[in-house]
């Protein structure tokens, strides 16, 4: 492994050198890809600021979060950004959050500026595991394949050979990303991108996270509860489509009705017998984003047909 290496006085990390050229790659597509699609560009100069902000708190927080217990021992290590831990997926959705706030007075739509960020954070995505894979962050469990890898280093809880994940990951969303050109060039509608992207990414993501065998934090649902969670969503979208055709009163009734409804099954559910499940974080937030993005998508597709 390559953790790290030392020009000078100067410690670099691996995967920190990974996660800027994906940066740099993933942000030149990017700009491509909305150029090309007549999505003006000018806001990036007027908010630039902004979008750095939102990439590196987006990147930092997410990172700090999966290794939380780390940071709880060692809480000044917050604010030491040279330590290489950084989170890619979280610096795009910096970038989504602020090109949602900002778009929302154009004439375009926040699912065209999705459609093109989605292949260009796919791009970068690669560069950011195979820098995991040279570090040994994110680790798979062990196994008896005979391309499993061992590490030896102090952060990885195993010797013997391990499932190589992070390759996995990388090898997966390299070819998402030409799938998602793919899709770019033959669709007629917004929003397939989008759609087929996240509905694939989070397929991939509660597959491939069974291969982990690093530290995450735990995570025990029952099938109800994706059952519940899914008809919530799906609701929220049904209500969505029909706000303007109903009056205020039967919609606060019915907000009223689904906030009580979720509160009254949170209190109970430790007392329901349902079988329960060990998951990662990361494989329930899988879930909620395939949720989201399914709901959203038809909504706004509805909203502007056109489009």
């Amino acid at each position: 492994m390559f953790q790290a290496f030392e020009i000078g006085p100067f410690l670099i990390w691996t995967r920190l050198i990974f996660i800027l050229v994906g940066i740099w790659l993933s942000t030149e597509f990017f700009l491509r890809i909305a150029e090309s699609a007549n999505l003006s560009l000018q806001h990036f100069r007027d908010h630039s600021l902004w979008y750095v902000v939102a990439f590196v708190t987006g990147g930092r927080f997410v990172a700090i979060l999966a290794d939380y217990k780390a940071y709880l021992r060692e809480p000044l290590r917050t604010f030491f950004l040279h330590d290489g831990n950084f989170s890619f997926l979280g610096g795009a959705i910096g970038i989504g959050v602020v090109l949602y706030i900002v778009t929302r007075g154009q004439r375009t739509t926040f699912l065209q500026w999705l459609d093109a960020l989605l292949p260009a954070a796919t791009l970068g995505l690669v560069f950011s595991w195979l820098g995991s894979f040279f570090a040994g962050d994110a680790y798979g469990k062990p196994t008896d394949m005979f391309w499993g890898v061992i590490y030896d280093a102090s952060n990885v809880r195993y010797t013997i050979p391990l499932h190589p994940v992070q390759m996995y990951y990388a090898l997966f969303y390299f070819l998402l990303t030409f799938l998602l050109l793919i899709i770019r060039k033959r669709s007629k509608r917004v929003g397939a991108e989008t759609l087929f992207g996240i509905v694939v990414a989070c397929l991939g993501t509660f597959l491939l996270e069974t291969y982990r065998g690093d530290f995450s934090i735990p995570v025990f649902a029952t099938l109800f509860d994706f059952i519940l969670l899914t008809f919530l969503f799906v609701s929220l979208g049904v209500f969505a489509l029909i706000e303007n055709r109903i009056s205020k009163s039967v919609s606060l009734g019915y907000e009223a009705a689904l906030f009580t409804a979720t509160i009254a099954y949170m209190f109970a559910r430790p007392w329901l017998d349902f079988e329960t499940y060990e998951l990662r974080i990361s494989q329930l937030l899988a879930v909620l984003a395939l949720l989201v993005t399914v709901v959203y998508v038809v909504v706004e597709r509805r909203r502007y047909p056109y489009f």
